[in-house]
């Protein structure tokens, strides 16, 4: 999105005012522009609405997984993906936690390998339906 004032309110407005709720987000700025990631109740309808306003939008899958909420687990996530030769491209916290597990979102280079990974090394992965009910 374009690095200026009100076009994340916008963003937020016509998603609301659609039913459509934001689960989790991101945001990162340039001088230029911004990208905006989100976790949305509705995939399919958020694209649309957002589309339809003239923003430009790009759909990515993603990995959600819990980890203890203790010090630590996340590195060791982190070591299982370094070790399994995985690079994670960009990653963020869920916005509540679940049953003292933290849930963080991850973009990896190989998502099947990712989810592959996780599971052999006991992580646990949420299906979307899982995530969406958080």
């Amino acid at each position: 999105m374009e690095n200026r004032s009100g076009r994340l309110a916008r963003i937020a407005a016509v998603l609301g005012n659609s039913g459509i709720n934001i689960r989790a987000m991101s945001l990162a700025d340039t001088s230029d522009f911004g990208i905006l990631r989100l976790v949305v109740s509705d995939v399919g309808a958020a694209e649309k609405i957002l589309k339809d306003q003239g923003f430009t939008v790009r759909l990515s899958e993603v990995i959600a997984a819990a980890i203890p909420d203790t010090p630590g687990a996340l590195g060791n996530l982190l070591t299982i993906a370094e070790i399994a030769g995985l690079n994670v491209e960009y990653m963020y916290a869920f916005v509540e936690k679940k049953d003292n597990e933290a849930v963080l979102i991850f973009r990896f280079d190989d998502l099947d390998r990712a989810i592959e990974t996780m599971l052999e090394s006991g992580i646990k992965v949420l299906k979307t339906g899982e995530l969406l009910k958080l």
